[in-house]
């Protein structure tokens, strides 16, 4: 047995998800505010995973080819990231939603999972990437090398939520003033929101 598929599916993997956008931008809060970071990640990767296998099993072929699902799935996405969006910017504005951990109110673990789920399944570039592309090539393989490919593809997957929202605890210090929080809910939202206008722009 050959390991060539899961190395090409941990490659290709990493280089779709490891890239800057609303998903990875809302994991990275969540790690720098400790907000449920190991639900956080843990939601992104599994519904990543699910996706995965969807497209390798023939899904990404049938998306592609629906003009109704693509444009459903590219409204909902859009109307999802300009809500965060203005959520980020207003967080940027109110000198209360920077206060330190310890003078904040508890995370909301509910709010949390919704929000990962919606990050994950409301954005049409997540289909892009793990159903249509990863699935697609993954499909290309033979029968016995599917499972490598989308194994390798759900590491890198899990490795990268994961990463992400636990490596930004060394960010931490940085973060203690509530100016650099200010621009980083900045910079989100203005992620979020060019996101949202692009997918708009294609649907139109």
């Amino acid at each position: 047995m050959t390991f060539a598929p899961l190395l090409r599916g941990f490659g290709l993997g990493a280089g779709l998800i490891i890239a800057i956008g609303a998903q990875n931008a809302f994991v990275l809060r969540q790690g720098l505010k400790r907000n449920y970071p190991f639900a956080t990640a843990a939601i992104c990767a599994i519904n990543d995973a699910i996706l995965i296998l969807l497209g390798v099993a023939g899904l990404g072929t049938i998306i592609s080819q629906s003009s109704l699902l693509t444009t459903v799935a590219a409204w909902g996405g859009a109307a999802f990231l300009l809500v965060y969006g203005l959520r980020s910017f207003r967080a940027a504005l109110y000198p209360g939603h920077l206060k330190s951990e310890s003078d904040a109110p508890p995370p909301n673990l509910r709010g949390t999972i919704f929000a990962a789920i919606g990050f994950s399944l409301l954005n049409p570039h997540v289909y892009i990437d793990t159903v249509v592309i990863l699935g697609s090539v993954g499909a290309a393989y033979a029968p016995d090398e599917r499972g490598l490919f989308a194994i390798g593809a759900i590491l890198a997957s899990v490795t990268w939520f994961f990463g992400l929202v636990y490596g930004a605890s060394l960010l931490a210090p940085l973060f203690s003033k509530p100016g650099t929080w200010r621009i980083l809910d900045i910079i989100i939202g203005c992620i979020m929101l060019f996101i949202a206008v692009s997918l708009i722009r294609e649907i139109l």
